[in-house]
């Protein structure tokens, strides 16, 4: 990288704040734009050493890399924003969509913008954890993604020139990752309707790789099912796509539903979890 870049993060969440510090190390300054935010989401970006600008034009202006980590159901209409405004830098699609999105975003973007696909797998970059930001895309970009990142807690991956590759390393990740959290919510919350559930926490804890014996997950599953649920559509889509079973991926964007009003609710207990998927 010939010199230290700008870099924009877009909507800074739990994953896209921390990823944003992260790039700080390498980065002149990482903005974000205080435009309709929330009063968590401003006191995140303070968190984190973020520099707010008043509006998405100044931050697209500035920066030379932006980082779209979003929602899943809010990427395009992102992009489109970006893409209106005329953006000419990196822009690195990171959000947890089907690469045929992500396709749609690079073709958007892609008459003045340079589109890397991206795709993070780990938990976000705090407490000493080091997920990993997977990129596909052309070379030079995803070269200068890469050394935005070096020597810090965001390792990366390379997966070749071909946009979708990165997103499809995600879905598929996650389709078991996220869809197994689902699956224990369900084995648990039966045992416990049936008064068992005690009996099956036993059994399953002779087996140290299952996720039967971490409990305790639920409740964070059911307070990020809000997100969780859209990416189970996205990847059913994906399967679709590729002639696979959607089914189960869509039986458990529906299961997580039942957790819709639970958003980010930290204080959400294991019985309090229980009782919400038991009621329609």
């Amino acid at each position: 990288m010939p010199h230290q870049p700008t870099v924009g993060i877009l909507h800074p969440g739990s994953m896209g704040a921390a990823v944003a510090a992260c790039a700080a190390t390498n980065a002149s300054s990482v903005l974000w734009c205080t435009a309709g935010r929330s009063p968590a989401t401003i006191a995140r970006a303070e968190q984190f050493g973020l520099t707010a600008v008043a509006t998405l034009p100044e931050l697209l202006d500035r920066s030379d890399i932006v980082l779209s980590l979003c929602p899943p159901a809010a990427a395009e209409d992102l992009a489109r924003d970006v893409a209106e405004h005329g953006y000419t830098g990196v822009y690195v699609e990171a959000n947890a969509i089907n690469p045929q999105r992500t396709a749609r975003i690079a073709e958007l973007l892609g008459s003045t913008a340079t589109v890397v696909d991206g795709g993070v797998i780990g938990s976000p970059p705090v407490g000493g954890k080091s997920p990993t930001l997977y990129l596909s895309g052309p070379t030079v970009a995803v070269t200068e993604v890469v050394a935005l990142f070096a020597g810090t807690d965001v390792r990366t991956g390379i997966l070749g020139a071909e946009i979708g590759n990165a997103s499809a390393l995600k879905l598929s990740y996650a389709s078991f990752q996220k869809t197994s959290r689902v699956l224990v919510a369900l084995s648990v919350g039966l045992a416990h309707e049936y008064g068992v559930d005690q009996e099956l926490l036993h059994v399953a804890g002779r087996r140290s790789d299952s996720y039967l014996a971490e409990p305790e997950y639920i409740a964070k599953t059911a307070a990020r099912a809000w997100r969780w649920g859209p990416e189970m559509e996205e990847i059913a889509d994906t399967l679709e796509d590729a002639g696979l079973p959607p089914e189960m991926l869509r039986a458990a964007a529906s299961t997580l539903a039942r957790w819709n009003d639970a958003k980010d609710d930290t204080s959400l207990t294991l019985t309090d979890a229980l009782t919400r998927l038991a009621q329609p």
